[in-house]
């Protein structure tokens, strides 16, 4: 005889046998796949820019920086496009004859080199810096985040500037001119670590207090080994959020820099350099030398922030919305 009996419910700690399991949360590699049509065309644009950077010397038709190459009867050429397929410089020539296309592919070089090498040192001292008052707190806290809060006070922009002056005043004309690219790089991170360093502090309080923290102390873990090995890659997330944010101001304050004079020499330009030598000549008509160095920087520094917004996506695990 069969029994018709009901079979009881499961309970709280039973799982039903056809119950769906639960879904996981997609893994970073698929969230990468998913990411919107915009994210996508970001990070192709960010490639292209860097690729054409880095292969400069061999990808570019000319060679910019050698006076043996250049002709000054072909000064303001404009692009292909304009002259009827007639001109063989895709995007023209700029009043020194220089191919434009090249000088970007220079350019582009310049400032992504000076402006990563800028964010990572603002992330080594503001990352130290905050990590330290967060641990330790008391007094040495205290006092870190007022040099912080102050100099959050100033621009970046007129930091840089002042640091670059200072620099400009204590070396000589040719070691500064030398240096110049160190200067500019050191002028640009040492303005910019106060808000790694804000990061750095918040997620070093949140981690402090955590169980694992606290075992390693009663061990005798060092407080070194302790910020290095427990809390820090625990707080790499944000970090690496705002190491692409960051990027993307550094791009903008060396091109600013250049812009006003005191960054790249003009014997290696920068987009700022480019920019501004384009401004001088816009108005007569040639608007190609000012327009393809600023078209470039706008895409440069907007790849980057789109890539921060979905960097920021992708390293939250608790954001559980399709990207």
């Amino acid at each position: 005889m069969i029994s018709n009996t009901a079979q009881p419910a499961p309970g709280p700690g039973i799982p039903a046998a056809d119950a769906a399991p639960p879904e996981r949360p997609p893994s970073s590699l698929r969230r990468w796949t998913e990411l919107p049509p915009g994210a996508r065309v970001s990070l192709a644009t960010l490639a292209g820019i860097a690729a054409a950077a880095a292969f400069a010397p061999w990808l570019a038709p000319h060679t910019p920086f050698d006076p043996a190459t250049l002709d000054l009867a072909d000064a303001l050429l404009p692009p292909a496009w304009m002259d009827g397929g007639r001109s063989t410089y895709l995007l023209g020539t700029d009043e020194q004859g220089r191919d434009l296309l090249s000088v970007l592919m220079y350019g582009s070089r310049i400032s992504l080199v000076v402006a990563a090498a800028s964010v990572l040192v603002s992330m080594l001292i503001g990352v130290l810096v905050g990590m330290v008052a967060g641990y330790f707190g008391g007094w040495l806290d205290g006092l870190l985040m007022r040099v912080v809060d102050v100099q959050l006070t100033l621009p970046s922009i007129l930091l840089a500037l002042f640091l670059d002056g200072v620099a400009r005043a204590a070396l000589p004309k040719a070691v500064y001119e030398e240096l110049a690219l160190v200067t500019l790089t050191l002028a640009i991170g040492l303005s910019q670590w106060p808000r790694f360093a804000r990061l750095a502090r918040s997620r070093t309080l949140v981690q402090r207090g955590a169980e694992y923290v606290a075992a390693a102390r009663i061990v005798g873990v060092t407080p070194l080994r302790i910020m290095a090995s427990h809390i820090l890659p625990n707080a790499s997330a944000p970090i690496l959020v705002l190491l692409t944010v960051d990027f993307g101001i550094a791009v903008l304050n060396e091109a600013s820099l250049s812009f006003l004079g005191v960054g790249a020499p003009p014997t290696s330009p920068s987009l700022g350099t480019l920019v501004r030598t384009g401004t001088d000549i816009l108005f007569s008509g040639q608007w190609w030398p000012f327009a393809m160095p600023a078209l470039v920087l706008v895409l440069l520094v907007l790849s980057v922030n789109t890539l921060g917004d979905a960097l920021r996506d992708v390293l939250n695990p608790r954001l559980l919305r399709r990207v």
